[in-house]
């Protein structure tokens, strides 16, 4: 196990800042960029909608698994490069 240096625990919490910072600007980067994606996030075929006369439903099944996935891609690789 890595251990942490005690001289300097102000560095640890920078470099927690700067990935938090760096994942904060991506997504914002994928809200604005997203309306010209060639596909809608909460849109996607296999998302549960369903129209009543009187209530709708709607469970965005596929859009879960989709952001699921790329949310462990990315954790999976911030952690491959900080060991």
């Amino acid at each position: 196990m890595k251990e942490m240096n005690p001289a300097n625990p102000l560095g640890e919490l920078g470099k927690l800042l700067l990935i938090g910072g760096l994942a904060l600007a991506g997504v914002g980067l994928l809200l604005m960029v997203g309306g010209k994606l060639p596909f809608r996030l909460g849109s996607l075929p296999g998302d549960i909608s369903y129209q009543g006369r009187n209530r709708s439903f709607y469970f965005p099944l596929v859009t879960c698994i989709v952001l699921s996935l790329a949310l462990t891609l990315v954790m999976w690789i911030v952690n491959y490069f900080r060991r």
